[in-house]
């Protein structure tokens, strides 16, 4: 069997000269005789990854100094949690809600202070994002939290919040690594990997220095404050070793193809070819407002449901797979992260020509 266009929305597509290497070290990782998925992660073989991993991500994405990262577990939900936890001193969270996950993480802070939605875009299915340039943000607010891309709605913030001073934290699982940030505009930026990073079970934690007290909420576990796992190096408890030997493969797999600059340039030409279709297109429409437009989760509809289930099926047996839409969105959606050749998405294209000349 050969391997298929993957388009889902995580767990997603991996680099195939990654999974290559990971194939080859499966049973014998450097010498040591085993599989890093065997292997003690106290042992000096596993300090060497995660210390490796680290400072490819630090210098692919630029980290200063005084943040630190943390390779966690829990996803990308347990940190709905962690954030209020760790970081609420006034018990004040500002949120701008964009999607489901920056519902959830809004719904999760309410438990532990005021969270207050200061703007969303729910009125019109989250197909744009809100004006942030003048928000109502709360004096005593702690933080504003954002969902920097929205996996299921496909809308991405071009521009982030002016946050008034505030610090910024950013769930970013689903356009990490996907071009380069500016990480000293965020107090916390993290993400879980299973995206565009590596497989599923690792969170990635970069989090300024000043956020990391034991001036945590009363009652907050030992392994849900950041401080725990900075102290530690990640290795308080046992960490998901293998995942994080993966996503140090991807690191040094993206400052192979140039870093996250070239990353940009590729995903703008992938998702040029796609939203270009669309906006060609008499048959599929794409779901987001021009100006918002994500380039790693691409949403579109024909308007017909029984024609959107016959697309995917037929998609499928193209060799064209996870292409149907969130149910909240309906239709259909491509997630074309880093590790989804150009071809791949050439080949959506000629499919979805075809399927529109079949049925138009």
């Amino acid at each position: 069997m050969s391997r298929v266009y993957n388009f889902s929305a995580g767990p997603a597509v991996l680099p195939e000269e990654v999974l290559k290497e990971a194939a080859a070290e499966m049973l014998d990782y450097q010498g040591t005789g085993m599989s890093v998925m065997e292997m003690s992660h106290r042992s000096k073989a596993f300090q060497g990854i995660i210390d490796e991993a680290e400072k490819d991500l630090r210098e692919l994405m630029n980290i200063p100094d005084n943040y630190k990262v943390l390779f966690l577990q829990g996803g990308a939900s347990q940190q709905f949690a962690m954030i209020p936890m760790n970081l609420f001193k006034n018990k004040v969270g500002d949120y701008i809600i964009t999607g489901q996950w920056a519902k959830k993480a809004w719904q999760e802070a309410k438990l532990y202070g005021t969270a207050n939605a200061i703007a969303s875009s729910a009125d019109k299915t989250f197909s744009y994002i809100p004006d942030c340039s003048d928000l109502p943000i709360d004096d005593n607010a702690d933080y504003v939290y954002i969902c920097q891309n929205n996996t299921i709605y496909g809308t991405v913030y071009h521009e982030l919040p002016n946050t008034k001073g505030k610090t910024l934290v950013a769930d970013v699982s689903s356009c990490f690594l996907s071009e380069p940030i500016d990480v000293t505009k965020y107090g916390v930026v993290y993400g879980g990997v299973q995206k565009n990073v590596g497989p599923a079970g690792t969170v990635i934690v970069i989090i300024r220095e000043d956020l990391v007290t034991d001036d945590v909420l009363p009652g907050t576990p030992t392994m849900l404050k950041y401080k725990t796992h900075v102290d530690a190096g990640s290795l308080y408890n046992t960490p998901p070793c293998y995942g994080i030997y993966i996503c140090g493969k991807v690191f040094k797999w993206l400052k192979a193809k140039g870093g996250l600059a070239a990353m940009k340039e590729q995903n703008e030409k992938k998702a040029k070819l796609l939203y270009d279709f669309l906006d060609s297109s008499k048959l599929f429409k794409g779901t987001v407002e021009k100006k918002d437009r994500s380039l790693m989760n691409v949403p579109f509809v024909t308007g017909d449901e029984e024609l959107d289930a016959l697309f995917v099926k037929e998609a499928k047996a193209a060799g064209l797979e996870n292409l149907k839409g969130h149910r909240t969105v309906g239709g259909m959606r491509a997630s074309i992260y880093n590790a989804m050749p150009i071809e791949g998405v050439e080949k959506l294209v000629a499919f979805m020509k075809d399927f529109e000349e079949k049925h138009s």
